[in-house]
């Protein structure tokens, strides 16, 4: 084992600015009110799950299926695309949401575990060659996911219905660019 306290830190850092939970708190918070309750140890297991299997197996399965990490990255922009859209408008895409499936679907994928922390994950997999490093620095943000899915009642009362509007319009904006950013980054024809 070669851990790296500057590689942990760094790749941390990475991956909390892809994972973006505390900007994703907007659209937790509109799954919650839609479904119930979210599991936040469910979410979170299930979203390093699906990062830890990504990093060691990830590129593999893509090409065993015939995918290329651009398909799958276009895939995603289109889930997020729609995400964005009930933010923005109010429009519901995602009718039969129950919160077992939500805990998966969106939120641990592709809200957490998405094609952008899947696809870093692949980066980072190539630059960094001591993978307990990059185990150790998603462990890291799967705790800091579960804090902020387990307090999130609390975050909302603090911000209340009028910050989390105005929360839910801003992010929904900016979810919206990044899925187009995502889209037109991976469309190669």
């Amino acid at each position: 084992m070669n851990f790296s306290v500057k590689d942990i830190l760094t790749i941390s850092m990475i991956l909390f600015a892809v994972i973006d939970v505390i900007g994703s708190l907007p659209i937790l918070i509109d799954v919650k009110n839609k479904v119930g309750k979210i599991k936040s140890g469910k979410v979170t297991l299930v979203s390093g799950l699906i990062m830890i299997v990504f990093l060691f197996a990830g590129e593999g399965i893509l090409k065993v299926i015939g995918i290329t990490v651009n398909d799958f990255a276009i895939a995603g922009s289109f889930i997020l695309f729609f995400i964005a859209m009930e933010m923005i408008l109010g429009i519901r895409f995602f009718k039969d949401d129950s919160s077992a499936t939500a805990s998966i679907v969106p939120i641990a994928f592709p809200l957490i575990a998405g094609t952008g922390t899947l696809t870093t994950l692949l980066s980072i997999r190539a630059e960094y060659k001591e993978v307990e490093n990059i185990i150790v620095a998603i462990l890291i943000n799967l705790v800091f996911v579960y804090l902020v899915l387990k307090y999130m009642y609390w975050l909302e009362k603090i911000l209340g219905p009028g910050g989390i509007n105005i929360l839910r319009k801003v992010f929904g904006v900016i979810l919206l660019a990044i899925a187009v950013k995502l889209f037109r980054s991976n469309l190669h024809i």
